[in-house]
């Protein structure tokens, strides 16, 4: 019987770094003069996969989100994985922005990525979606190398990560 080998294609963050740049932005966010005596923050929800940025008007939180960014690209953090909704008004003539935290692929992309595996027409390569993964199998590891390859060439909207290589 010919040895199969897989991988699983997801994506994610890790949410103690995003955490941690939070943690920084507060900071300084807090130090800086032009947010002296405005209320600006940052809140983090881990469990809904969320971040809630706030400020007076729109150009702050413009400069909240800047200074998020840089935060999180120091920590590595992906920004694909990051989607900003739009700027809402909140209480207090205050502005408010609820940022989504991707972390695993959806229904759609998972879709997208087999679609695109099965469009190349890479022979001896299968991919199947298993809940938030999709794992990509085949005899030849030159073939799962190729598949790496050509999503790696491919823009899904987040960063994907190639994991659990495994030869049987």
């Amino acid at each position: 019987m010919a040895a199969t080998n897989s991988f699983d294609v997801t994506t994610g963050v890790d949410m103690m770094e995003i955490q941690n740049a939070v943690d920084q932005a507060s900071k300084e966010l807090a130090q800086r003069y032009d947010f002296k005596g405005l209320t600006v923050g940052i809140a983090l929800d881990q469990k809904a996969k969320t971040m809630t940025l706030t400020a007076p008007d729109e150009h702050r939180l413009n400069a909240v989100w800047d200074v998020v960014q840089s935060k999180m690209v120091k920590r590595k953090v992906p920004l694909k994985n990051l989607k900003p909704g739009k700027a809402e008004p909140a209480a207090g003539s205050t502005v408010r922005q609820v940022v989504a935290i991707a972390d695993g692929l959806t229904a759609e992309q998972a879709k997208e990525v087999v679609r695109t595996l099965k469009d190349a027409k890479l022979k001896r390569v299968q991919a199947s979606i298993n809940a938030e993964t999709v794992r990509v199998s085949g005899p030849d590891k030159d073939d799962l190398q190729g598949a790496i390859a050509l999503l790696k060439q491919q823009d899904f909207g987040v960063e994907l990560k190639f994991a659990n290589y495994r030869s049987n």
